[in-house]
């Protein structure tokens, strides 16, 4: 998806959904033990979609909310109205004030969407008004009455829906708020102002979850698709400046000089917060905690990685160990190097054997040589819970 390109996305999640059975709609429903508007609202932002309406029925509030705060980065929660095309409109009015540049129309019971289906629909709105992906009809098309076969209907031209079905902006807030008439879908209203919609390929794994049986081949979906580990790494450097001690791993280690930094420069533990982000494919620390936020100045850098830890989990993955490398002359690494291995592994609640510290120096070449900062890297590896 182009970096360039504002967009951001309404994920519809306001129905009963009662076909589904269960005690609750079926969006909240657990899929591989996690509520399937979490997945879905986990797919847009591993697209790169930062910004998302999602549109809930009042009573689900609570559920929603239970969803955490690292699953609701980035996301206004917008009661739905009495239809699905008022609920949209609704999301649609929620981010007038932000103004993208585009928009994603979402079903929140379509918990697979792939970022490679995202970016097709974001491509085709470089040349059309809105794009949507669908399927072609292969099968052949009968009519029935009374479980009767009672005739035939040409399939030639005829395709099956999906979403996310995405706009310019401006254009689809302008025909939601002119149309009034019931509409099957966001391509209706579109349709209906006038807009060009074009079609995109679809994908088969996109399944809407509708009824009981969904459930279990979307769980054989995401069994095939997911992977049984990941990893990532993370690179810090901070330059000194005055001061009496440094924070690293979490530890204050004494010496003559301090670490530089908008938080409190813990250059390992930032190090160890990006593998883990990493891993995940949600960016970096910059990304969740802006340092352009002045709420995050002198911030403890625990903060980041309780966060990035809590993001894992909730994405699905625990942490099967970590390694963190400190490079610089001084100080002296080996004598804090077990505390800042606890201290870690405290925060990040795992037993203190699956986190390494450990440090080098670069004999005295570079920055770390000539004792003007410290670098760190780390490595994180993640494994499906």
């Amino acid at each position: 998806m182009p970096q360039s390109r504002d967009t951001a996305a309404v994920i519809v999640a306001a129905g009963r959904g009662t076909r589904a059975g269960g005690d609750i709609p079926k969006q909240w429903q657990d899929l591989a033990g996690v509520p399937v508007v979490a997945h879905t609202v986990n797919a847009f932002r591993a697209a790169g979609v930062a910004r998302i309406a999602l549109v809930i029925h009042p009573d689900d509030r609570p559920r929603a909310e239970a969803l955490g705060a690292a699953t609701l980065e980035g996301v206004e929660l917008v009661h739905g109205g009495e239809t699905r095309d008022a609920s949209v409109r609704n999301a649609l009015e929620a981010l007038a004030a932000l103004a993208p540049e585009t928009v994603l129309i979402h079903d929140g019971a379509r918990p697979l969407i792939a970022t490679a289906l995202i970016r097709r629909v974001l491509d085709a709105l470089d040349s059309h008004a809105g794009a949507a992906p669908a399927l072609a009809v292969t099968d052949a098309l009968w009519r029935g009455e009374a479980g009767l076969v009672t005739g035939t209907q040409d399939r030639s031209g005829l395709w099956r829906a999906q979403t996310p079905q995405g706009f310019r902006f401006p254009d689809i807030l302008a025909a939601h708020r002119a149309h009034r008439a019931p509409a099957a879908d966001d391509v209706a209203v579109a349709r209906a102002a006038g807009l060009d919609v074009a079609i995109v390929e679809g994908d088969e794994a996109n399944i809407k979850l509708t009824f009981a049986p969904d459930f279990a081949r979307a769980e054989a979906i995401l069994k095939d698709r997911a992977m049984t580990i990941r990893i990532g790494n993370g690179y810090d450097v901070h330059a000194f400046t005055e001061g009496d001690h440094v924070w690293l791993c979490g530890v204050k280690v004494p010496h003559s000089k301090a670490l530089l930094g908008h938080s409190d420069a813990d250059v390992g533990m930032h190090a160890l917060t990006d593998a883990i982000y990493g891993a995940l494919a949600q960016g970096d620390i910059g990304r969740h905690f802006p340092p352009s936020d002045p709420q995050w100045k002198g911030a403890e850098s625990h903060i980041f990685l309780r966060h990035a830890i809590g993001l894992a989990r909730e994405m699905g993955w625990e942490l099967s160990n970590c390694d963190v490398t400190l490079v610089c002359e001084r100080p002296k690494i080996g004598p804090h190097a077990i505390a800042m291995q606890g201290k870690l592994a405290e925060i990040m609640g795992v037993d203190a054997d699956r986190v390494s510290v450990k440090a080098t120096t670069s004999e005295r070449l570079g920055f770390t040589g000539r004792e003007e900062g410290i670098a760190s890297l780390a490595t994180a590896l993640l494994v499906r819970k």
